[in-house]
């Protein structure tokens, strides 16, 4: 079965960076799609980046563009988002989420599997 084990999360200063990982594992994922989304309390999930396996084509928010990098080493089956000049908004809960039908999408309900979350604060 498809397992993903988010990591990374913490607390952080406004400004500040912090890296998320996410480790694939029970398939082989080359025709995937993954994605990174966020939750905060009474809000909706929100999609942030997502990127297919072969690393030919991402996506990202608005909202996060040009401050998070997405991406992926198949050699370790692994996803990252870098996030940088984190803000006090991007306090959430933070998942990643795999596609089998393997293209980038910004709509939760185009992703099969999700990860547990992992806790991102940043401090004003």
């Amino acid at each position: 079965q498809v397992q993903l084990v988010e990591s990374g999360g913490g607390l952080v200063q406004a400004g500040g960076s912090l890296r998320l990982s996410c480790a694939a594992s029970g398939r082989t994922f080359g025709a995937y799609a993954m994605g990174w989304f966020r939750q905060a309390p009474g809000k909706a999930r929100e999609f942030l980046a997502a990127i297919t396996w072969s690393g030919g084509s991402t996506s990202y928010a608005d909202s996060v563009k040009g401050r998070f990098t997405i991406s992926r080493d198949g050699a370790k089956n692994t996803v990252y988002l870098q996030m940088n000049r984190l803000k006090p908004e991007d306090t959430a809960v933070y998942y990643c989420a795999a596609g089998r039908r393997g293209f980038v999408s910004t709509t939760p309900d185009q992703y099969d599997y999700w990860g547990q979350g992992t806790q991102v604060t940043v401090s004003s």
